[in-house]
């Protein structure tokens, strides 16, 4: 049914309107836009807009046509004509509307900088492989080295439609040129390009001349840009082409391998101009490792040529920026290199802005490409002349000049010094004769650039000869006038002098600094020792006792105005430091100074002072830390400082340390009052005993302080009136928390100075006969307590350990006198537990194994007490009978992962030893479960029970009370 007045077209124009319907409904089908329309006059047309690409349509591809003059669109089918077709086409119609037949040529380049984008660029290739037009056969292509050109003829008022077969779906232009216009576009570019390669032929080749004629650093990099520009520039006008037979495939590798070499080439041109291996070292390796990175992509370049030319790009572009804000800094300094690229490098961020808006499609022109070749060429232009102002500068007057520093030089040989002659220009130093061999180096080490000397110059006077040398470069005046100090081959330092002035070019930069340098180590080292003898002590270089005073009435004047500072002054003894003297030896003792020395000074903070006072003496100013909880645990770590074993000839030496503290409170006193009371206390601490830190008090100002002598005296007396007792402090096993056993602690109730702790009277003993009958009182009074506690609860799986002193352990008689007290009471030796010190084994080692051996034979335990806390040493787990180890809270307490790695270890160790392990100091029960786990049996502290009188063990025992509940 149609409409009344509706025009019927004929029935073959229905069909076919019909199908034309149907195919458009068919999938794979294409429709062509509206043709292009063709007049006489149009001698260029780009047909990119009008172009439908179709990517990955199949070998055969099937298309509607544009509508001809009749109006009708009818279907073609191509097939591609190349094996393998990705199933790329692109699909344009033309309309011939003028009365004469028109003979083109469709042209697509194969490269076009035009949109070829920065990252993954497009390089270039074969675009189009053949062109099927709907009416006729396929086209005839034209010969060219950089554009598939197809020639088509159009008759008079005729549309055609042309099926392109695509080698990629990437197809940047195509043109519809008339032949010779064509031909005259392609001529006049001939002409432009061989004039561009030509200057950029001779550009390259001059600049490598004038390096083999001069030689200085910037001319190979001036000459390396130069031939990769010629090397771009051939690639991208085609003239490759002409000299090696190359195909698309590798005309993308050259162009991305020449765009590799031009951001390579300009990285080191820049670095070699400034000069910035000068001083700048780290830059140095930075700029290597950047161009190695980019010598790389040669190798990439290979494999996929877009990477590699995308990563050269955005170089250009990171090397421009860094180019500038390298011109900027180093022209504000009046660095005059960097002030002369400044017109250089703006045709440089003109040129790469440029670039920038072409690939990225902002700029479509087609003269556009060859213009930045040929800017290309008149920056190394540019470059060509600035590098040629450096290097005739001053040519004349500067050979004329050297001849006469040649006569001064021989003058000054003659004369024993030194010359030392550094040529700026070339950035390289000498010195004659060679004062490499002066310092012990190899010869000529000190030969070359003069960065070459600042690894070797002491750390404090780097910048300074840095600075130095660059004032006088920068002021061109003046003379050189400076002292260093250099580190020879065997690791001293010397102290040099040089005295030079510089020498001017024509154009009034320095070419050359000229003098001498002369060794002034022995006078600066004898004024220095005649300051240090003044201030110093000449054995440890530390600060002697009048300096220490100075700078505590320094302290002491910043205190009373500040609140911030609290000084502690220490007063530090090395006790038995004379009789390390006696044994070993002067030498010893004053390396064995020297070591302790070097011990004290890392545990001090920069605001601290260490000062040797006298002979064993050391003053310590403490004003980093103000807490007395901290002060304490500084005394505390001095003194362990100093306990750490010493090697000397093959012999392990102890020290113990007096240390007496004084904080200062009263804004009135002085220096010497705090030292005074200071040392007050480390005589007290000595008088204890020794190995302790006393802070003072004012009662030690007193007479009425008991002294040594009479600490014996009532010590002889309390012996006799039984004032002397134990106290027991349990030993708990770590797995169920029974009571193991207990140690036996001697107290002393003095009827009027109270109780007087073991660490005062018991060195006093050790030191006079007393020291037999206390620790005998101490064995009869703990096996007799023991029993006792037994009579009332009856047998207890218990032992009771009891503490040996050195003096006991180098008496004769002590194993008989044990044997007699075991004999006597007919206690059981498996249950009695001597425990020693590793310091109590070293006077007579030999003495001690073999008491210790027979008291083993015995029955009785040995334990190994306070391991951890001196020497340590494994060789006595070995050398000696131990089968117990008592860990030294120290190392139990230590909470760092080091700490607990080595506890781990430690007890790893003694079971592999199948020895018994006591933990001493055990903070909480959460670590008494950890050192259960670990393999420690047995564990001793306050957490478990405080010492306490035998009446107090009896009921505990009755009771049979787990301590760790009670805890």
């Amino acid at each position: 049914m149609t409409r009344p007045g509706t025009r019927v077209p004929p029935l073959p124009t229905r069909l076919a309107l019909l199908f034309a319907c149907l195919f458009m409904l068919l999938p794979g089908a294409a429709l062509a836009f509206e043709p292009v329309k063709i007049s006489r006059d149009d001698r260029a047309l780009d047909l990119t807009a009008t172009t439908d690409i179709y990517a990955n349509q199949g070998e055969a591809f099937q298309v509607s046509t544009a509508a001809g003059t009749d109006g009708i669109r009818r279907r073609i089918e191509v097939r591609s004509a190349t094996p393998g077709h990705q199933g790329d086409w692109a699909v344009f119609a033309l309309a011939n509307v003028s009365e004469e037949q028109l003979e083109r040529v469709i042209v697509a380049p194969h490269f076009r900088l035009v949109g070829s984008r920065l990252i993954w660029p497009d390089l270039g290739s074969q675009r189009i492989t053949a062109i099927t037009p709907s009416e006729g056969f396929a086209l005839d292509r034209v010969p060219s080295p950089d554009a598939d050109v197809f020639r088509i003829t159009l008759n008079p008022g005729s549309v055609i439609t042309f099926v392109a077969e695509l080698t990629s779906p990437n197809l940047p232009q195509i043109y519809l040129w008339e032949p010779d216009a064509y031909k005259d576009t392609v001529n006049s570019f001939t002409l432009y390009r061989g004039i561009v390669l030509g200057i950029a032929g001779l550009l390259a080749v001059f600049l490598t001349i004038l390096f083999v004629v001069k030689g200085t650093s910037m001319l190979p990099a001036a000459a390396a840009l130069a031939w990769a520009v010629l090397a771009y520039i051939c690639v991208d006008f085609g003239f490759l082409e002409k000299l090696i037979s190359i195909t698309s495939s590798d005309e993308r590798i050259w162009r991305a391998c020449a765009e590799v070499a031009l951001a390579s080439s300009l990285v080191i041109f820049l670095f070699a101009y400034l000069n910035l291996n000068r001083w700048h070292v780290h830059l140095g390796y930075a700029t290597f490792a950047w161009v190695i990175g980019l010598a790389l992509l040669f190798g990439v370049a290979i494999y996929d040529p877009s990477i590699a030319s995308g990563i050269a790009r955005i170089s250009l572009a990171l090397t421009a920026t860094a180019g500038i804000l390298l011109i900027i800094y180093l022209g504000l300094n009046r660095f005059d290199r960097a002030i002369l690229l400044v017109p250089t490098w703006a045709l440089i961020l003109v040129w790469l802005f440029g670039g920038w808006m072409t690939v990225t499609g902002k700029l479509d022109n087609d003269i556009i490409q060859p213009a930045l070749g040929g800017g290309l060429v008149l920056i190394v232009l540019l470059i060509g002349f600035t590098v040629m102002q450096h290097a005739f500068a001053g040519g004349a007057y500067q050979q004329g000049l050297f001849s006469d520093l040649e006569r001064q030089s021989l003058a000054l040989m003659g004369s024993g010094d030194t010359v030392w002659d550094w040529d700026v220009a070339r950035d390289r130093l000498v010195t004659t004769p060679d004062i490499s061999l002066r310092l012990g180096l190899s010869p000529g080490t000190m030969h070359g650039p003069a960065r070459n000397w600042l690894p070797r110059l002491h750390p404090d006077d780097r910048d300074r000869f840095k600075a130095t040398l660059d004032v006088l470069l920068e002021h061109r005046r003046g003379k050189l006038n400076h002292e260093f100090r250099i580190r020879a081959e065997d690791g001293h330092f010397h102290w040099l002098q040089i005295r030079a002035r510089p020498v001017l070019g024509s154009n009034g930069e320095i070419i050359r600094c000229v003098g001498t340098i002369v060794d002034v180590t022995e006078p600066k080292n004898s004024v220095e020792r005649l300051l240090a003898d003044a201030l110093h002590d000449n054995l440890t270089g530390l600060p002697n006792r009048q300096v220490f005073l100075d700078r505590l009435q320094s302290v002491l004047t910043i205190a009373a105005a500040s609140d911030a500072v609290r000084p502690t002054v220490m007063a530090i003894d090395i006790d038995r430091y004379k009789q390390v003297n006696d044994s070993l030896g002067i030498a010893a003792g004053d390396n064995i100074l020297i070591a302790l020395t070097r011990r004290l000074r890392r545990l001090l903070k920069p605001q601290d002072t260490l000062a040797r006072i006298s002979g064993d003496q050391f003053g310590l100013i403490l004003v980093s830390e103000r807490d007395p909880g901290k002060v304490a645990d500084f005394a505390d770590a001095v003194s362990k400082a100093i306990m750490v074993p010493i090697n000397f000839a093959n012999r392990e030496v102890i020290l113990t340390a007096s240390i007496g503290l004084s904080s200062w409170v009263d804004q009135q006193e002085s220096a010497a009052s705090l030292l005074g009371d200071a040392e007050l206390a480390m005589y007290r601490a000595k008088r204890a005993g020794g190995n302790r830190v006393e802070p003072f008090r004012p009662a030690f100002r007193s007479n009425g302080t008991p002294d040594r002598l009479q600490i014996e005296t009532d010590l002889r007396r309390a012996i006799e009136r039984r004032e002397l007792s134990l106290a027991y402090q349990p030993i708990i096993r770590l797995d169920n928390g029974e009571i193991a056993g207990f140690e036996a602690l001697m107290r002393w109730e003095h009827p009027k100075r109270g109780t007087i702790a073991p660490a005062e009277f018991i060195p006093i003993a050790e030191m006079t006969d007393l020291i037999g009958p206390l620790g005998l009182f101490a064995l009869e009074s703990a096996t007799a307590d023991l029993m006792s506690f037994e009579k009332q609860t009856g047998e207890l799986p218990i032992f009771m350990a009891v503490n040996l002193s050195s003096a006991q352990l180098l008496n004769a008689d002590l194993y008989a006198e044990i044997r007699s007290l075991l004999s006597r009471t007919h206690f059981d030796p498996q249950r009695l537990k001597l425990e020693l010190t590793e310091s109590m084994m070293l006077e007579n080692p030999e003495q001690a194994r073999l008491v210790l051996s027979k008291l083993k034979e015995t029955g009785i335990s040995l334990a190994l007490d306070d391991f951890g806390s001196g020497y340590s040493s494994l060789s006595h787990l070995t050398q000696f009978p131990f089968d117990t180890i008592k860990l030294d809270k120290s190392i139990v307490a230590n909470p760092s992962d080091r700490g607990a790695v080595l506890l781990r270890s430690v007890i790893a160790m003694a079971r592999q030893m199948e020895m018994v392990v006591v933990a001493e100091g055990i903070a909480s029960d959460e670590d008494a479960g950890e050192l259960a786990k670990m393999g420690c049996q047995f564990g001793q502290s306050f957490l478990f029970g405080a010492p306490m009188p035998p009446d107090a063990v009896q009921r505990l025992l009755k009771e049979r009370f787990p301590l760790t509940k009670r805890a």
